[in-house]
């Protein structure tokens, strides 16, 4: 009896530091990996108690069909408690998106900057030039260029170099969301990406950015090896 108690006890704490550990980052059947978890926790956990603001990370592979992504939204902002901030990816349809409750949140970060397909200003530049249908327009592309999601998610990857360039994008973002909400509280975050887990992320654009350069050094290697083979046998 004494034996089951104890173990209904240890059973149930388990459980309460599970549900604690995965608070911020809501749901994630995306990147599946512990120490990205953490990380997305610690500045969630920091970024409540300095600002009393909740701010979600959301990962899944798809929706319901035909539910979009700001359906989806909607429905998980009625689990949560406001004051609450959700960044959404979904994985299948590459979509991303932040939903603000109340809107008021919004004033306490620039959704469109950190959503911005443009990183950089010759890359906001090229996009208002080639996609730009009025003057208004281009400027609305240049003055919101700094994205720290898009950017990411649109590099090209194989296989595992996959689900390390979802941890980048999503921290990028989630990091970029938290510190902003933060400024406007006058508050920094000693758990953000400007300090400690920096060398997480950094440590995960090493490995991502580091394949793709040795998958390129690979193909131009073997491109000059097959036309030196060309030019030999002729």
């Amino acid at each position: 009896m004494l034996l089951s108690r104890g173990l209904a006890a240890l059973t149930l704490t388990i459980l309460f530091s599970l549900s604690l550990h995965a608070e911020y980052l809501y749901k994630d059947d995306v990147v599946k990996n512990p120490q990205f978890s953490e990380q997305i926790n610690a500045i969630g956990a920091e970024l409540k108690a300095k600002t009393g603001v909740s701010l979600y990370l959301v990962m899944v592979r798809d929706t319901d069909e035909n539910q979009s992504i700001a359906d989806f939204e909607k429905q998980l902002s009625t689990e949560l408690k406001e004051p609450a901030v959700i960044m959404t990816f979904i994985e299948l349809k590459q979509k991303v998106d932040i939903l603000a409750r109340p809107v008021s949140l919004y004033e306490y970060f620039n959704k469109s900057q950190v959503l911005s397909p443009n990183a950089t200003f010759i890359g906001s530049v090229v996009s208002a030039v080639m996609f730009a249908r009025s003057f208004d327009e281009a400027a609305e592309l240049i003055s919101n260029r700094g994205g720290t999601v898009l950017p990411i998610l649109a590099e090209r990857a194989k296989g595992a170099e996959i689900v390390s360039k979802y941890s980048v994008a999503m921290f990028n973002g989630y990091s970029d969301v938290a510190e902003q909400i933060a400024a406007k509280h006058n508050v920094t975050l000693s758990s953000s990406a400007g300090s400690g887990s920096k060398n997480f992320i950094d440590i995960l654009r090493v490995i991502f950015y580091g394949i793709i350069l040795f998958a390129i050094f690979k193909y131009v290697r073997g491109k000059f090896l097959r036309k030196k083979e060309g030019k030999e046998n002729v």
